[in-house]
């Protein structure tokens, strides 16, 4: 693997979290991410289901987790794919099963093909089945994975045992980062911000924003990143009022301002940054006015931010932060807010939420019943889109939040227009 191993500690802390809250006669079953399918015989990059590295750290395919609990008795199987000579030739030698037990902290290691004949020993003595699906609220399931395929398989075969949605519990402690998860999205952050500055020593009008992309990601793999956390957004001009652009093929125009949203991702654990940039190194004055109120909002919403807060109530606040600002912009008036209804008027030039967990997942898995607590990480981000201007500013950083205040991962990364301007102009 191109990044430093996690510690196993990390991956047993997570089990026996997950152990104290379920129940006895509990087993839990989780499956890797399938190898999906590109053109004719190719296929995409593998990318390992977040809850199963969680629980093991194994990023390989066709892996199995089986966590069984007993009055008085934990046990842990993982079944990994085993190695032949094909897979030799053609792929190279996957995991050995000491090294799935190095990496994991489980001792009881099989081959995947051992699976079946393990869990129909199991299964019958014990009455709950705790199986993975994707739960994220905004999840647009629209192909059946692994976990979903077994699920049918599970529940024809033992239809009278009482079936449960890991998820339940899972999602809770995935939102609380130990100290090493922390560690590894500082690292992601870190190599984020040598992107940054890769791009403030090339960025000029006439450049392309594919270009920029293309440093970002050699910034990225030269300091062991596994690639993008996302598919990066590169958008100049107009470009930039369009949320989720990632076409990147536009040139960059002298008198632009460029909002760039991309983000490293080091040991499966995401970064994800904004900045915005103006292409000849020197911002407008009507520029600079809605960065300022734009920086302004985030620096407001970073207070906001703290344990106890429901996310709820915390984007209503920053709204009126956001109300503040556009009003003085001239973008809507004290009229407009009497006058709303159902939508707030600030959507017209706001039109998404403020913050989301990060994690394993760049919007990453919460319990939405719970409110804001210590050691969960969130990003920040702020934006005003104007199409009518051609304008478009979003900044953003990840925000840890701590018993004795927020602590800002991105604080090293340049963000302050002044500051800006004179990096682009070196």
């Amino acid at each position: 693997m191109r990044y430093n191993p996690l510690p196993s500690r990390l991956f047993k802390d997570n089990r026996k979290r997950l152990f104290d809250r379920i129940p006895d006669n509990s087993v839990v079953i989780l499956n890797s991410n399938d190898l999906m399918p590109k053109n004719a015989d190719q296929l995409m990059p593998f990318i390992q289901n977040s809850d199963l590295y969680y629980l093991s750290g194994i990023d390989q395919e066709e892996t199995i987790l089986v966590l069984i609990k007993e009055k008085e008795t934990l046990q842990e199987f993982l079944f990994i794919r085993e190695t032949n000579e094909t897979i030799k030739i053609w792929e190279g030698e996957k995991l050995s099963k000491e090294q799935a037990k190095k990496q994991s902290g489980i001792q009881e290691v099989w081959w995947t093909k051992d699976f079946n004949g393990k869990i129909n020993a199991i299964i019958p003595n014990l009455k709950n089945i705790y199986l993975n699906s994707n739960e994220h609220p905004r999840a647009d399931v629209v192909v059946e994975s692994r976990d979903a395929r077994f699920k049918k398989l599970i529940k024809k075969q033992y239809p009278s045992h009482n079936f449960k949605k890991i998820s339940s519990v899972l999602y809770g402690l995935r939102s609380i980062k130990s100290a090493p998860e922390i560690d590894a999205i500082q690292v992601a952050c870190d190599i984020t911000n040598k992107g940054v500055s890769r791009v403030l020593s090339k960025l000029k009008p006439g450049i392309y924003e594919y270009e920029i992309e293309a440093e970002i990601i050699h910034e990225f793999l030269t300091n062991r990143a596994t690639g993008f956390a996302y598919e990066p957004i590169i958008a100049s001009g107009s470009n930039a009022c369009i949320l989720h652009y990632n076409t990147n093929n536009a040139r960059c125009k002298d008198g632009d301002v460029i909002l760039m949203d991309f983000g490293a991702e080091y040991a499966n654990y995401s970064s994800d940054l904004t900045r915005c940039f103006p292409v000849n190194g020197k911002f407008t004055k009507r520029q600079k006015e809605v960065y300022n109120s734009v920086l302004r909002v985030m620096n407001g919403a970073k207070k906001i931010l703290k344990p106890g807060v429901f996310l709820f109530d915390y984007e209503k606040d920053v709204g009126k932060l956001m109300e503040k600002e556009l009003v003085e912009l001239g973008l809507i008036s004290m009229k407009d807010i009497r006058n709303q209804k159902e939508t707030p008027a600030y959507k017209k030039y706001y039109m998404h939420g403020t913050s989301h967990h990060l994690g394993l997942d760049v919007h990453d898995v919460s319990d939405p019943e719970k409110p804001l607590a210590t050691n969960m990480v969130l990003t920040c981000e702020p934006g005003i889109y104007i199409p009518e201007e051609g304008l478009g500013i979003r900044l953003e950083n990840d925000i840890l939040i701590t018993e004795n205040g927020n602590i800002d991962l991105m604080q090293d990364i340049p963000i302050e227009p002044d500051e800006i301007e004179q990096l682009i102009n070196i």
